[in-house]
């Protein structure tokens, strides 16, 4: 599958369409990203937390495939989408369906890596 596919619509229109804006947005992540002390596989389940408790559907299937390509079991992408339950409520439960139907149906290790290039 081509990560292009698992990326959503608004940041494949945000890569082509404004590439200046892009490159400055990935350079910013890159950067927090090399900042955080968590090795890359618990940034990327935290990372799908995050997503889940703010309601940001769109980007599960591209970070579920990072995830996994980095190892994470089906049961740690559950566990990273509910987490927020507690604090966050059932809202975190909408991102549950795109987190599976994402690790079932797409193959791991073919997840484009953040680059500013």
């Amino acid at each position: 599958m081509n990560e292009t596919n698992l990326m959503s619509n608004a940041f494949q229109t945000f890569f082509k369409e404004a590439p200046q804006y892009s490159k400055a947005w990935m350079e910013a992540v890159q950067k927090l990203d090399a900042s955080n002390a968590l090795d890359k596989k618990t940034k990327t389940l935290a990372y799908l937390a995050v997503l889940a408790a703010t309601g940001l559907i769109s980007g599960i299937p591209f970070h579920v495939q990072h995830a996994k390509s980095l190892g994470a079991s089906r049961d740690e992408i559950i566990g990273a989408v509910l987490i927020g339950l507690p604090a966050a409520g059932h809202k975190v439960i909408q991102a549950l369906p795109a987190a599976l139907e994402a690790y079932d149906s797409h193959e791991s290790g073919n997840v484009m890596e953040y680059t500013t290039d």
